[in-house]
């Protein structure tokens, strides 16, 4: 699936009686399959604009269309990953990972038979019957990833999800998610304040302004690509286009963009 934003801006008024102009108007085209990153300071819009196409916010201006046709509300097939794992505690790992699936009718059988695959795929086989708050974060983390993957999405929508995370648990997230997202071909939107993070994940990374947000740069990652190979991510820290990368990304945030 691809998304478009076709001049979508949002403003809101806070209960203090605020009047805030979250998101610019903004132009934006997503092919599927593609792994797009969105770095940007504190406050730019980076969660508003996630929320847009997830379905829960309305822009107050423009439109924001999957396939062409316009967003509405939620759907099954734009599956969202939040910073905080959101799990039901009185509920075991299986159980939270078939809840969407029971929500649309599918049946026991094959709600298990999806749930038990999925967790395999993020390295939580043998952990079904866990209740959740008996895993570690990052466990928790594959847990809503695993969730998301087993109503098998066509865009994944991840606002920060592994801001929380030790590092070590990061770098074994990210190259989870990668290897998913390469295997399965999802088109993913990923929200981070790490620029690092982003050339890591991204086949894009935008760079959003400060409120009102809007988009000051987009730029294609193909570091792997030029040398013919997905690189690990230890290897990619290392080379020049890297570097080079996080100095034009990193400037752009920085930068005096009015």
């Amino acid at each position: 699936m691809s998304f478009t934003l076709e001049r979508v801006s949002h403003r809101y008024v806070t209960d203090s009686g605020e009047a805030v102009h979250a998101l610019a108007d903004t132009d934006l085209v997503v092919d599927p399959g593609q792994f797009v990153c969105v770095v940007g300071p504190s406050g730019c819009g980076k969660t508003t604009l996630l929320r847009i196409l997830a379905g829960f916010l309305t822009p107050t201006g423009g439109v924001a269309k999957v396939d062409g046709d316009p967003i509405t509300g939620p759907s099954w097939e734009r599956g969202v990953v939040f910073q905080h794992a959101n799990l039901f505690p009185w509920l075991t790992v299986r159980k939270n990972v078939e809840l969407g699936l029971k929500f649309r009718g599918v049946d026991a059988k094959t709600r298990r038979q999806t749930a038990e695959e999925v967790l395999a795929l993020v390295g939580l086989e043998g952990f079904g019957d866990h209740k959740t708050y008996e895993l570690s974060g990052g466990m928790q983390q594959r847990t809503q990833i695993a969730r998301v993957l087993a109503n098998d999405p066509q865009i994944i929508l991840m606002d920060e999800p592994f801001g929380a995370l030790d590092a070590l648990t990061r770098e074994r997230l990210q190259s989870d998610l990668l290897q998913i997202s390469r295997e399965r071909r999802k088109t993913v939107f990923f929200i981070t304040h790490s620029v690092e993070e982003a050339i890591i994940l991204g086949d894009r990374v935008l760079v959003m302004s400060p409120r009102p947000g809007r988009v000051v740069l987009d730029q294609p990652v193909a570091i792997s690509q030029a040398y013919g190979r997905p690189l690990p991510a230890a290897e990619l820290r290392n080379t020049p286009e890297f570097a080079e990368l996080r100095e034009r990304v990193s400037g752009a945030i920085t930068a005096d963009t009015r």
